[in-house]
């Protein structure tokens, strides 16, 4: 059945990137379809995608060191990598399709261009650092990546870093100009606006505080109307819950078998914002480093250039810490809410599996501001306590599941799609690399919970996803073209990056 005879009733539950990003996808595939989102904060993407909530990387895997691992034999598994940067390549796609087609108006609201950049110290990460760089740059996807453990070339790449650096240990970075910075907070915000001028009802101040099957298999939410205080109930064919950390409660609600056995973990963070402008001017890159031992990879050090109401930013972290909320709006109660008789075992697995992190967790908690200042400066070696204040993160729920590989209680780093068996329903779990990939990840939702509509939207989705269907891994000249394409549209040409170079150097 064509989806112009049947049209659905969807409801997206949060109005962050991953709602926003479904529902422009479905409203450029089924314009008629009626979309609703309910938001439980006053305005669009406050939370995860707010840009103070996140690091704003275009994760591409061009400098996130986690993302490729040493096997026990010494070579680098560099499938994760290839992975996150085909997935990054697609929202890239789809962002310059809007662009083109004036759906959104000035790319530079959203995403700019910035190097990225992989820096460590010490004779096994340098040789770790030469092994990736080897591995990855002989391949198109990680095309002008470049080496260099020559202390004089790391002055022109990262000069705040190595202003009065004492160089007692080998030292090393790898450098590509082709990364990006994005504001997730700016982008969510232009979609759901482009999606109310398209006639999508999007109501703030409303909390989803339950949701049921109805007797003809639909689903039935229980909303809070915040400004009213009062409660009202719709119905829907679909639902999709892009709620965060909010997430959990909502799909552990629905009772659907896939939703058991499942709890999270939920990760709280800081950052440390540079007041300093004159500091600011002398950094222009993301440079990422090394996770400590027993810290989660998303405590990956990282020093980022960002981009945030037309303002330069410069921030350091994230510092890691524990906090039994969901949401940074949430409650002390959300972790506890979420124990189940189904998923305590689960849990509890966990829990016995993770001691060291948990320790790690709230030795990250209890660090003072000096001592967060004493692991800037192994970025920084001139940083100064007075020119950094530290503002708080979102908060991340990393998925706890049983796996065949982890087994009980296995603690899930990455993004996690739940869906019913029938496709009615969809939940997103998880974070990082979450908001880069949300184009694919939205695409297997609707793969996933629309396969007959799928059959007939196959080319318009080629539209917007010139690549879609095929691995850019495997066709070079499909790449370069694609990514000619994206980079024009969406003004992130080397030449670009050259001029806040010399900016710098002068």
């Amino acid at each position: 059945m064509s989806s112009s005879q049947t049209k659905k009733n969807v409801v997206l539950i949060g109005a962050g990137i991953m709602s926003a990003t479904l529902g422009t996808l479905l409203k450029e595939l089924a314009p008629d379809w009626e979309i609703t989102i309910y938001e439980k904060l006053d305005k669009a993407g406050e939370e995860s995608s707010n840009e103070w909530n996140n690091a704003g990387t275009g994760h591409a895997a061009l400098c996130e060191l986690n993302y490729t691992v040493e096997k026990p034999d010494g070579s680098i598994d560099i499938s994760k990598a290839i992975n996150v940067n085909e997935q990054f390549q697609i929202s890239k796609q789809f962002w310059a399709y809007l662009v083109k087609n004036n759906l959104i108006k000035d790319p530079k609201e959203f995403v700019m261009p910035l190097p990225h950049l992989s820096f460590v110290t010490g004779e096994k990460d340098v040789a770790f650092l030469k092994k990736r760089f080897e591995a990855l740059s002989k391949l198109h996807l990680f095309e002008g990546m470049e080496f260099t453990d020559d202390p004089e070339k790391l002055k022109e790449w990262i000069p705040l870093m190595m202003e009065q650096r004492e160089i007692k240990e080998p030292i090393a970075a790898t450098k590509i100009d082709s990364g990006t910075d994005v504001n997730f907070g700016a982008l969510t915000r232009i979609l759901v606006q482009h999606l109310q001028n398209q006639g999508v009802n999007v109501y703030y101040n409303h909390m989803v505080e339950g949701i049921k099957r109805t007797k003809d298999n639909r689903w039935e939410l229980k909303v809070h109307d915040l400004d009213g205080i009062k409660m009202k109930y719709v119905t829907a064919d679909f639902v999709f819950i892009g709620a965060g950390g909010g997430s959990l409660h909502l799909l552990q609600d629905t009772g659907i078998p896939e939703s058991k056995h499942i709890g999270g973990f939920p990760v709280s963070g800081l950052f440390l914002v540079c007041k300093n402008p004159e500091v600011i001017k002398k950094h222009h890159a993301k440079v990422y480093g090394k996770a400590k031992v027993g810290a989660p990879p998303m405590s990956v050090p990282h020093l980022d250039t960002r981009y945030i109401d037309g303002q330069k930013s410069l921030l350091f972290g994230p510092f890691a810490g524990f906090s039994p909320k969901f949401l940074k709006t949430g409650s002390y109660m959300d972790l506890f809410a979420s124990i189940k008789p189904n998923n305590i075992v689960t849990l509890l697995a966990c829990g016995a599996k993770n001691v060291p992190l948990t320790k790690y967790l709230i030795g990250q908690l209890l660090l003072t501001k000096e001592q967060r200042i004493n692991e800037l400066r192994e970025f920084v070696p001139t940083a100064k306590s007075e020119d950094w204040e530290i503002i708080i993160a979102g908060q991340r729920v990393q998925v706890i599941k049983d796996t065949e590989t982890g087994g009980k209680g296995t603690l899930q780093f990455g993004t996690e799609v739940i869906t019913s068996s029938d496709g009615t329903v969809a939940a997103l779990l998880g974070a990082s690399p979450g908001a880069s990939t949300a184009v694919k990840v939205m695409l297997d939702v609707i793969n996933r919970c629309f396969p007959e509509e799928m059959k007939k939207w196959e080319g318009k989705i080629k539209e917007m996803i010139p690549s879609y269907g095929q691995k850019l891994l495997d066709n070079p000249d499909l790449f370069r073209k694609v990514q000619d394409f994206t980079d024009e549209i969406l003004g992130l040409g080397k030449e670009n990056i050259q001029k806040e170079l010399e900016t710098i150097q002068s």
